[in-house]
């Protein structure tokens, strides 16, 4: 008889779920704990959901909306984001995505050249101070704005899946949510994992995570076409379109998911200016620029071992 396979793949949230253990046996307890957690985040808190807690929390700004408590932990772990970015990875871009045409899930749209042409119009950049949440389950949002949790949601669910294997597995794994990467190894070991600007491209570079975040924002990839106009999914809250600037990809490690990807989302908001960024917060990362040369800041290796 073979030996049971170690990890495996789905889909949840819209996007490819990989899964991995240290221990065969562990790997469908894995999997059920995984799926569980994730159905619970996609029933909360997708902008693709007329059921969803967001949902009606968008259909009524400027109210208080009774939700479920894990959606208050959503939204306050957005709004963390936020505050340790001056409001570049924003929680209140809901309207100017759907502005530009991500009004969907993205393979609905992705081949989708048509609909009116709107000029996006974000929020004031510090709308998301105004957002209000109280732990017994409520949710309030200023009028005229609307949640979208993408810039952080894939990654806190990671990190709610390392949790919760942690808890009832107590074993090793990692897990990622559409290259969202969360390590929990309470052995000491090390997972090696590859650095890509695409899915499924050759990785550019091997790193190992014993504990923490990895995360990939890029302009490369959930692009779609709109009056003859490619757009990609990573707006710049201070315009509303699409962030467009000195890198393709940037990604970042983190104590947590949500902390590297908040650190890779505001990279490529930021611009030129990101290096100098990272560098400050003392966060190791590896940017790519449009013509793709690699600047790596803090602790990132210097030499990246490549695949």
């Amino acid at each position: 008889m073979g030996v049971a396979p170690r990890h495996a793949t789905f889909r949840a949230l819209g996007t490819e779920v990989y899964v991995a253990v240290r221990r065969s046996a562990q790997l469908d307890r894995a999997l059920a704990v995984t799926r569980v957690v994730l159905r619970d985040v996609d029933e909360v808190a997708s902008r693709f959901r007329d059921d969803s807690d967001l949902a009606r929390v968008n259909a009524r700004p400027g109210r208080w909306v009774a939700v479920d408590p894990l959606l208050v932990s959503a939204v306050e772990v957005a709004c963390a984001a936020a505050r340790q970015t001056d409001g570049l990875v924003n929680p209140l871009l809901g309207r100017a995505l759907v502005q530009v045409g991500y009004d969907r899930d993205f393979a609905l749209i992705e081949h989708t050249a048509a609909g009116p042409s709107t000029e996006p119009d974000p929020p004031p950049l510090d709308a998301w101070r105004e957002i209000r949440t109280a732990p017994d389950g409520y949710v309030l949002i200023p009028q005229d704005t609307a949640l979208d949790l993408g810039a952080t949601g894939k990654a806190w669910a990671a990190d709610l899946v390392a949790a919760a294997l942690t808890e009832h597995l107590d074993c090793s794994a990692i897990v990622s949510v559409g290259g969202d990467v969360r390590v929990a190894s309470p052995d000491g070991g090390a997972w090696p994992v590859a650095v890509s600007e695409r899915p499924g491209s050759e990785p550019a570079e091997i790193t190992a995570l014993v504990d923490g975040g990895l995360a990939t924002s890029t302009t490369t990839v959930r692009r779609w076409t709109r009056h003859g106009i490619r757009h990609h999914h990573l707006l710049d809250p201070r315009t509303g379109i699409p962030a467009s600037g000195t890198w393709r990809t940037a990604t970042a490690a983190g104590t947590t998911c949500v902390g590297a990807n908040t650190a890779s989302t505001a990279a490529i908001v930021l611009g030129s200016p990101a290096a100098g960024w990272l560098e400050a917060r003392g966060v190791a990362a590896r940017l790519v620029d449009q013509q793709g040369a690699v600047v790596r800041t803090g602790a990132w290796p210097r030499g990246g071992r490549a695949a």
